[in-house]
């Protein structure tokens, strides 16, 4: 099952946080629509500063925006110009208060949507798809992470037949549910069509496995008393307040007979 359903949404609540953080009954499908322009709107104005992921909160009179980019400075402009433009962007789209917080991606190797992104870049320039892959690999590698796995699927190379190829390095234990897995898709816009890329980063388990502890050996009742009393500690009198119980039945029974 681990190779067919969302790696980010089969971890959320056990080792991934949600991306929208809100509840509401009356309006679900308008906070779904909203948060899907949101996050197009962000990603169109900041195509250029790398923007991995966009979280999103909503309070009663007002929604946080966080943005994680590998390049804070872009998003903030010079004199945060362009991070007020952003904001009146927002608050014209949605109609409310909005709190815009940029977060710095300090490892954007390690981030799926950004090396999928420079796959696509790169395939976009027309740059060869598997030296571009095997770069991004071992850029990922050298990062610290502990596996990669890319999916490319599309006419690549130009080819009349669209094929997929599948390069790894490491491993990726998708059924694992305590492995820290980051999960990014984009598309590369090439001359020949659309070219997909999926990748999945392992950076390791977010808690260690839990220890086996191997449970004694069971002994019967009458092994474990015995033991006990050669060792000159006190145990209730079970054993021969049953024996005694027993004995007074057989002399009501033969009391009886008689």
């Amino acid at each position: 099952m681990g190779h067919k359903v969302h790696p980010i949404g089969f971890r959320i609540g056990i080792t991934t946080d949600w991306r929208s953080k809100w509840y509401s009954q009356r309006n679900y499908r308008d906070f779904v629509l909203e948060d899907a322009r949101i996050r197009r709107l962000v990603r169109e104005r900041t195509e250029e500063a790398g923007v991995s992921r966009v979280d999103i909160e909503r309070w009663a009179n007002e929604v946080v925006v966080t943005v994680h980019a590998a390049k804070p400075g872009i998003v903030i402009g010079r004199g945060g110009q362009r991070v007020d433009e952003l904001r009146n962007s927002l608050e014209g789209l949605c109609g409310k208060k909005i709190r815009l917080n940029i977060h710095e991606i300090r490892a954007p190797e390690l981030e799926a949507y950004l090396v999928g992104k420079s796959v696509a870049n790169q395939m976009e320039r027309q740059i060869s798809y598997r030296r571009a892959v095997k770069r991004s690999i071992a850029r990922t590698m050298q990062a610290g992470a502990k596996g990669v796995k890319i999916i490319c699927s599309g006419r690549l190379g130009g080819a009349e037949i669209a094929r997929t190829i599948t390069m790894r390095e490491g491993r990726v234990p998708l059924h694992t549910l305590r492995a820290d897995i980051d999960y990014g898709f984009c598309e590369a816009r090439t001359l020949m069509g659309r070219i997909g890329v999926k990748v999945w980063i392992y950076k390791g388990d977010v808690f260690a496995k839990t220890e086996e502890v191997e449970m004694p050996a069971t002994q019967p009742v009458s092994e474990v008393a015995a033991g006990e009393r050669g060792k000159g500690l006190k145990i209730p009198q079970v054993i021969e307040v049953e024996s005694d119980v027993a004995a007074q039945k057989g002399e009501i029974s033969k009391d009886s007979e008689g």
